[in-house]
């Protein structure tokens, strides 16, 4: 439909662009560089991470009237990959009648439980990558005794005793089981390469090592361009979501109340011409948290969102 010449319509319309890391991959996979743009690379993104067609570039000939700026940070579950593997050895123990844990022995003809005099105690050689490893430090904090267990038959764990072939089933049909503490799964934490490693506040979130949301406000700068000129320049925290989840109970992490009222509003309204360029820019200052934030694993999103009204032709 041909527009309508000497017509404009003035719309309320937001921008929006995104920094997205997908599940099992880290920031440092996406943007090596201490300094995350937005507006800039909008191809092949799909609606829920941008409305621009053009990089830094408004439609057609439409000119915006940014009237606040927001950040909006996910809090999604991290899923880690398996990629990397560490391992580690451990009793296979079993309760007996007087509720005391105790290894478990298996014959040397059958390799099935047994209590005889030439029977042998069962190791476990268990092999985990970092999302099985993370998975059973989260199931040893919610324990009462700081471990986990794992059954015999788990595809992770090979079981031996000397040059006996032990019989997995009927270990584990005989209440056989490995456990794991906190510290054990930690040392195989430490066992994988030190780039690929989570940080505390994704392996146990809201546990006292803070959270993502918080390391990313606190330790970066927002920047606001158009043209070449900074148009605003404050800490990430000056710059509330005003949008996303909310719960007064002590585990859920929010950047500001979800209110579209409750953000950032510029004291007099920033205009952006037809055909001229803009963008956003988070930078990371400290070299040491470069590093840190790079090791965010997604799904992970962190949306920039310019609010205000778009004037544009009639059609």
């Amino acid at each position: 439909m041909a527009v309508v010449q000497g017509i404009k319509e003035k719309v309320h319309l937001p921008i929006y662009d995104c920094v997205k890391i997908d599940a099992e991959e880290q920031l440092r996979d996406i943007e090596k560089s201490s300094t995350l743009k937005f507006f800039i690379d909008v191809q092949g993104k799909t609606k829920l991470e941008t409305n621009l067609q053009s990089a830094s570039l408004l439609p057609h000939y439409n000119t915006f009237e940014a009237r606040a700026l927001r950040v909006v940070v996910s809090d999604l579950p991290p899923e880690f990959p398996n990629d990397d593997t560490a391992t580690t050895d451990s009793p296979v123990l079993t309760t007996d009648a007087t509720g005391n844990d105790t290894p478990i022995l298996v014959g040397p003809t059958d390799g099935k439980p047994s209590t005889g005099t030439d029977a042998v105690a069962v190791e476990a050689s268990i092999e985990l990558g970092l999302a099985d490893i993370v998975e059973l430090i989260q199931e040893a904090d919610d324990s009462d005794d700081g471990t986990a267990d794992l059954l015999p038959t788990d595809e992770r764990v090979t079981l031996s005793a000397g040059t006996i072939d032990v019989d997995a089933d009927a270990v584990e049909n005989a209440g056989g089981f490995i456990t794991l503490t906190g510290d054990d799964l930690y040392a195989m934490l430490d066992d994988l390469p030190e780039s690929t490693l989570p940080l505390d506040a994704q392996i146990l979130p809201n546990n006292g090592d803070g959270s993502i949301l918080s390391k990313l406000i606190y330790n970066t700068v927002t920047t606001f361009y158009v043209g070449e000129k900074v148009m605003i320049e404050m800490p990430t925290w000056f710059f509330p979501s005003g949008a996303g989840p909310y719960s007064e109970g002590g585990k859920f992490s929010t950047h500001g109340e979800p209110n579209p009222t409750a953000t950032f509003k510029f004291a007099e309204p920033i205009f952006i011409d037809k055909q001229q360029n803009f963008r956003v820019e988070i930078d990371i200052p400290d070299g040491d948290t470069v590093k840190d934030l790079q090791r965010i694993y997604g799904p992970f999103f962190i949306w920039v969102v310019l609010d205000g009204y778009m004037t544009r032709g009639v059609q």
